[in-house]
């Protein structure tokens, strides 16, 4: 600025008004410039927050959720693949709903579990919430399309805002594999093949030895209607009941007593009944209990209870199942028999003399929860099982890497290579034909890669064959297919040379 006072001075002799505004305007400039450098000096502002912010960044998966490399994933699509294999030769179809539902109808008369959900800001007027399990919106679904006969699976994300523990496979974000019947059919035969789904399930996955437990609410209503506990603290004291495994039964008889208003007396009894467990000879025991014998509720389930062993046994399944008169499940909507399954503990395989691990799988009967949602209230009775697969994944990743076995995670059946140059065009037009036939198939994308590189790229990834292309080859009009285990090569007439491939493949 110091060439601005000369200019001024000479200014000011010719024109005195307009060296006053020089004046006005220089003392203007002088302050705003002060303004800015002040603001500057002085800004905490979110801008220089968010800029310092990222220096500072740190790179990790929101807590309660991870990623998935290619070799776990490989792992859980076989782990998908089984389930849906199942589900399908069950005779069931799949659907999809919404990640969110209006929160309203979420929690409808289940606001025991609004703890666990993640609510979402008011989006368009609607006040929505995620998912937390695929249960509450199939009946959401089968009231809102009339739907009273229905069997399907669905396999989505859900979400729960609990306190998570990757080590045993439980998150905020997980996948839940629902299979479900909807319908008025006659007692237990749904349920039997419920049953008989997770074990076929389990079984297949090969994750252990598993033990499934099942009991009924009607059972458990009885038994606390005995001991003179009210409909009104009864979900309560199933929601504490449903810990029992995860903690001790004197840590759940204080929980019912300080925390859910269950008198001590009451409780010594609760404890002396929800401790047994067995079969067919427990349930002749328990009809024959002076005490539950008064319960309408408690004999319906007991009977029922008989008719379901005699399916199971039918289905060959019997072996595995036990009645486990602590098996709550905290959820509210359940009304009838309820199953968890739990995979028993095997170091140096005495499996039986270890505790359980967490469940990985479980359902139960429904009955009145889609009367709920139905303008109506029509009861459409239902029954379902839900896999819980992020569990069975921790379990078998860690099986796998024990064994040392080998994942394959890509599904590559052919490479096309070279051992010369400028064979680019060639490997193009071999590549495209095996596409068109349906073949998987990949090529280097270098135009003159090294045949070494390709042959261990073959044998790293577990691609079973190659078809090699020169200028020999090109001549003899074949191309030369090579077996990466064995390394043996043939020549095979380059017409034909994709029914040979397919034959080789389907051995």
């Amino acid at each position: 600025m110091y060439w601005i006072r000369p200019l001024l001075t000479r200014v000011s002799r010719k024109n005195p008004r307009l060296a006053i505004r020089f004046s006005v305007l220089r003392a203007f400039s002088v302050h705003l410039q002060n303004q800015v450098t002040e603001e500057a000096a002085n800004q905490p502002s979110h801008q220089l927050q968010a800029e310092a912010g990222k220096t500072n960044l740190i790179l990790k998966t929101p807590k309660g959720t991870r990623d998935f490399s290619p070799k776990q994933m490989a792992i859980r699509e076989e782990i998908f693949g089984t389930i849906i294999s199942c589900f399908k030769r069950h005779g069931a179809v799949t659907i999809d709903t919404p990640v969110f539902e209006l929160r309203d109808l979420l929690l409808d008369g289940h606001w025991e579990e609004s703890k666990l959900v993640y609510d979402l800001k008011d989006q368009g007027g609607e006040m929505l919430s995620l998912r937390y399990d695929l249960t509450v919106p199939f009946a959401r679904y089968l009231a809102m399309n009339k739907i009273t006969n229905f069997k399907r699976y669905h396999i989505a994300k859900v979400y729960r805002r609990d306190n998570p523990s990757i080590s045993k496979g439980r998150y905020r974000e997980f996948y839940q594999c629902d299979f479900d019947i909807a319908g008025q059919y006659d007692p237990m035969i749904p349920d039997a093949e419920c049953l008989k789904i997770m074990h076929e399930i389990l079984s297949a996955l090969q994750c252990g030895e598993f033990l499934i437990k099942i009991n009924d609410r009607r059972i458990l209503k009885g038994i606390f209607d005995t001991c003179g506990v009210s409909d009104a603290r009864f979900e309560a004291a199933c929601s504490s009941l449903d810990k029992l495994g995860k903690m001790s039964w004197e840590e759940v008889k204080t929980e019912m007593v300080h925390e859910r208003g269950i008198l001590p007396e009451a409780a010594e009894i609760i404890g002396h009944y929800v401790q047994l467990s067995g079969g067919e000879r427990l349930i002749h025991q328990l009809c024959q209990d002076p005490k539950l014998s008064k319960s309408q509720q408690a004999v319906e389930g007991l009977e029922e209870m008989k008719l379901l062993f005699e399916y199971l046994t039918l289905f060959g399944v019997r072996d595995q199942v036990s009645l486990d008169l602590s098996l709550a499940r905290g959820l509210d909507y359940y009304s009838g028999v309820i199953y968890e399954a739990v995979l028993l503990r095997q170091p140096n395989g005495h499996c039986k003399e270890h505790p359980p691990v967490d469940s990985v799988a479980g359902g139960g009967r429904y009955d009145g929860l889609v009367a709920t949602f139905d303008p109506k209230g029509q009861k459409v009775p239902c029954v379902g099982v839900s896999i819980g697969v992020e569990r069975l994944f921790s379990v078998i990743e860690q099986k796998l890497e024990m064994s040392k076995e080998k994942i394959r995670m890509k599904e590559t059946q052919v490479l096309v290579a070279t051992a010369q140059r400028n064979f680019l065009t060639e490997r193009m037009k071999l590549i495209n034909a095996l596409w068109g036939a349906g073949i998987k198939a990949e090529m280097s994308y270098k135009k003159n890669p090294k045949l070494l590189n390709q042959l261990q790229y073959c044998e790293e990834t577990g691609i079973p064959l190659v078809v090699i292309i020169g200028q020999q080859e090109m001549n003899d009009g074949v191309v030369k297919l090579r077996d990466v285990a064995t390394r043996k090569e043939i020549d095979i007439p380059k017409e034909n040379f994709i029914e040979e491939i397919k034959k080789r493949l389907e051995k």
